[in-house]
């Protein structure tokens, strides 16, 4: 069983409305623009495509063809540039592996962005994490939860041990 949005004047995702409007704000539409070259024609307009993305993940969207929940009820009227999903999927079966670093590049761009609107990350400048000590702890035995093989390195020589992994945190005031 499954809802569905056809009525034009509903709105089933109307918390989309203010996290888009804080992808505009930081500049998703633009850092997209400059920084994404898909070639040919499935290029056009790669910005509205990946805020298309972007919005239908926001509101569960895990495959191309459920990106089409960001074209039911009222959405469209929310927001202009909403592209199909066979739009879409076209844009993205269209990427090579220098197309998705691109992307991979405007969106921590857009990152850098969001922290300059949001004080969610107040104080960065003062602490540091850091990630000092990633160790393989040794289990013995077939039956140990959540052991696995890894590898490390003991006297110089790569060994694949079964074990856990263990990271060790620092926080640097």
């Amino acid at each position: 069983m499954s809802a569905v949005f056809d009525d034009p004047n509903l709105v089933a995702s109307a918390g989309l409305v203010p996290v888009m409007r804080l992808a505009e704000r930081v500049g998703l539409h633009e850092v997209v623009s400059e920084r994404v070259r898909v070639p040919g024609s499935v290029g056009a307009n790669a910005d509205v495509k990946v805020a298309s993305i972007v919005a239908g993940m926001l509101t569960g969207a895990d495959s191309i063809d459920d990106l089409g929940v960001i074209r039911h009820g009222a959405m469209p009227k929310l927001f202009g540039g909403i592209r199909a999903p066979s739009t879409v999927g076209t844009f993205l079966r269209a990427f090579t592996w220098g197309d998705a670093r691109q992307v991979e590049s405007a969106a921590r761009e857009a990152l850098v962005g969001l922290v300059r609107q949001t004080p969610v990350l107040a104080g960065a400048d003062e602490r540091v994490f850091i990630d000092a000590d990633s160790t393989l702890g040794r289990v013995f035995g077939h039956a140990k939860q959540g052991a696995a093989f890894g590898h490390t390195k003991i006297g110089g020589h790569n060994v694949r041990l079964r074990g856990y992994h263990q990271g060790r945190e620092v926080w640097l005031l």
